[in-house]
């Protein structure tokens, strides 16, 4: 495949992010063909119909299994029987049971898209058969099968998006498929960006990404960190908590991290990786115990005159911030915040941690004391090459806004806020 026609994947994120589309093409032994894909937040009446004018494929849309098993959406045909050339994973086809007359018009088939991904959508909001054509993603995304339902989805996991992408064939006027030449003079026309299967799964693997439907925190990166993250200034910072100098890297999607050092340094300083919170570090939620993690381990780094707080842009354990208040609103109906990342199609946890072991490899530290009370940040470090001498726990207390939250915290997802035997 011609390098030189493709876009970067990261131009391609920022794109998809945006709310633009992007085309998807696969491997020349595989279909050889091209897809356009929009993810399926930003649907619209004007999308719908691009596609069915443009790229005049038939218009599907790609889901995780978590999101459809939630709809009771049955599969055409059971995975054994599956008898198509790539074991494309089509379930029945669907409609809106409330909002659309025929269902087939652009405004009708974007609505039924929306009133999938709604996480109040119920499985009687939802007839079958209809117009639209979902299709079921692998849980491995591409690096479990290389096509375009798993690209949609992945691009639209990596950009803090609903896991589902709307993807359709680019073919020419006389019905034939295009191909990659004719893609790229397309994806000209059009300013779209043209990315490939593999180039997305090379990038996932570059990040240390396996199972996005179902990994926890901390999957081992498989490449040298000392290239994730660039320094791009430092300073002194007086705060409430005493004086810090603070350092921001920037990372290779352009996400900006700090590290807050109480210095100088010892050869084991204590460390709080500490993940972008703005609701409880900025507004003072009491949803969450972050903005008082936040505030107790600058004042403990402060004391011991020792000590790093590494500050990732981690919104909503890596979901994003739309995505975590959406958590929010389920949580407010009774759902647990697993239950509730479950039912928006993520993970209970969708960080990793290999920026947070280069910003220590660049600023020194490969030994640390960790102030967490979650072991899982302990094994995802230890994975990246950093030595933990020991896990500190960091006790806030409760109060009845968090309780319930600390609760799943310990039970359902390891978090110990007690030392750990040595």
């Amino acid at each position: 495949m011609t390098d030189s026609i493709l876009s970067s994947v990261d131009d391609a994120l920022d794109a998809y992010r945006q709310g633009k589309m992007v085309i998807v093409v696969d491997d020349e032994d595989r279909e050889n063909e091209g897809d356009v894909v929009l993810a399926a937040d930003f649907v619209t009446p004007e999308a719908i119909n691009f596609m069915v004018t443009h790229a005049r494929g038939l218009v599907c849309l790609a889901m995780r299994g978590a999101l459809l098993d939630r709809l009771q959406i049955p599969m055409m045909v059971p995975q054994a029987q599956n008898r198509s050339g790539f074991g494309t994973g089509f379930t029945l086809s669907v409609e809106a049971v409330h909002g659309v007359s025929t269902g087939i018009s652009a405004e009708d088939r974007a609505h039924t898209i929306r009133t999938m991904i709604n996480p109040d959508t119920t499985p009687a909001d939802i007839a079958m058969p209809g117009h639209i054509f979902p299709l079921r993603a692998r849980d491995g995304g591409v690096l479990e099968r290389r096509g375009q339902t798993e690209a949609s989805v992945d691009l639209s996991a990596l950009a803090g998006l609903t896991p589902a992408g709307i993807i359709c064939e680019v073919m020419r006027e006389d019905g034939t498929m295009m191909r990659l030449r004719e893609l790229a003079d397309f994806a000209s026309e059009h300013q779209l960006p043209i990315v490939s299967v593999e180039q997305l799964a090379q990038y996932r693997l570059a990040r240390g990404q396996g199972n996005m439907a179902t990994a926890t925190i901390g999957t081992p990166t498989v490449q040298s960190t000392d290239t994730l993250v660039t320094e791009i200034g430092r300073s002194q910072l007086p705060t409430d908590y005493g004086n810090f100098e603070i350092v921001v890297f920037r990372d290779r999607q352009g996400l900006e991290h700090s590290a807050l050092i109480k210095g100088p340094l010892s050869d084991t300083p204590m460390v709080r990786p500490h993940s972008e919170c703005l609701t409880g570090d900025s507004f003072g939620s009491l949803r969450c115990d972050c903005g008082a993690q936040l505030h107790t381990a600058m004042q403990r780094l402060d004391a011991s005159g020792d000590g790093i707080i590494l500050y990732l842009k981690q919104e909503g354990r890596g979901i994003g911030l739309g995505n975590k208040i959406r958590a929010y609103a389920l949580q407010d109906q009774g759902l647990d915040t697993v239950d509730a990342n479950h039912q928006l199609g993520f993970p209970a946890d969708a960080r990793s941690y290999d920026v947070a072991a280069a910003m220590l490899d660049e600023l020194g530290v490969h030994r640390l004391r960790l102030l967490s009370n979650n072991p899982e940040k302990q094994r995802a470090l230890e994975s990246l090459g950093i030595t933990v001498t020991e896990r500190v726990p960091l006790v806030v207390g409760s109060h009845a806004h968090n309780e319930a939250y600390l609760q799943t915290k310990a039970e359902r997802m390891g978090h110990r806020f007690v030392q750990d035997d040595s």
